[in-house]
């Protein structure tokens, strides 16, 4: 019944639109358009989160290291840290919560020159996420006009959130840690839009123009479940939120107490 129904809703709506969906509990899988790949936008920050504690499981760096943020470093978009004065220092650990929570883009970028873009896509690859690249940093016009786009799939993203849920991205110990900064994700209005407040949701944002994602481990009332819901070309941004809300609400009802 939930798939029949994702699916119709799907077809009534306008855009490339990529679903995953897998209750974690019982092991049902609903995948539509899940290979279908997408500019990821800051649903990559997910994997650039995965090397970093990769590289601390192997002590190349520590949770603890300091930064600090340096006057070139500054970038614009999303994020706290450019609206600060150059010279704060902070953990590693801080940035990485930084570039999740409120997608900073500036902790992102301090992130991808830290461990590189190809260790990021290494372990991508070791990961079996085979359309997630990333390519440029954060808020690189050049390198999109040169055509280097960072990607994924809403197949890869539940993958993804799985290893995380299960212990299985490096390890049990840094998969928990990741999964606690997903919880406190303070960009919202996607999968929540037409849920409950006190619904819990690990998740990840991405958006770009007529561009919006969130992926996420849900804890519904009976079940928890991954949603992935990628969506472009929509008739517009809000509608593309839109889209991922009354996609989460359908998942929502048929899972929760009636």
């Amino acid at each position: 019944m939930l798939e029949k129904a994702l699916r119709e809703f799907i077809k009534e709506n306008q855009g490339n639109i990529g679903v995953a969906f897998k209750n974690l509990d019982t092991g049902e899988t609903i995948l539509i358009n899940e290979e279908m790949i997408f500019p990821s936008a800051s649903l990559i920050k997910l994997a650039i989160m995965s090397e970093a504690m990769n590289r601390v499981k192997k002590g190349g760096m520590t949770l603890e290291d300091e930064i600090v943020v340096e006057a070139a470093m500054m970038t614009g978009g999303d994020g706290i840290l450019k609206e600060l004065k150059p010279g704060h220092v902070f953990t590693l650990e801080e940035i990485i919560t930084l570039m999740i929570i409120v997608s900073d883009n500036l902790a992102t970028n301090i992130l991808i020159d830290k461990i590189g873009m190809e260790s990021v896509n290494r372990l991508c690859q070791s990961l079996g996420l085979g359309e997630t690249k990333l390519q440029r940093k954060m808020m690189d016009a050049q390198a999109r006009k040169e055509g280097r786009e960072n990607y994924t799939c809403a197949k890869d993203m539940l993958a993804l959130l799985e290893l995380i849920y299960r212990g299985g991205n490096v390890d049990a110990d840094y998969s928990a840690r990741m999964l606690e900064i997903l919880k406190r994700q303070q960009v919202t209005g996607r999968l929540q839009l037409y849920l409950p407040e006190e619904i819990t949701i690990a998740h990840k944002t991405g958006d770009l123009d007529l561009l919006e994602h969130d992926v996420g481990i849900m804890y519904l009332p009976q079940c928890t479940c991954i949603l992935c819901v990628l969506t472009h070309r929509t008739l517009s941004n809000k509608e593309g939120r839109e889209i991922i809300g009354k996609i989460a609400k359908l998942v929502y009802d048929t899972y929760s107490p009636a």
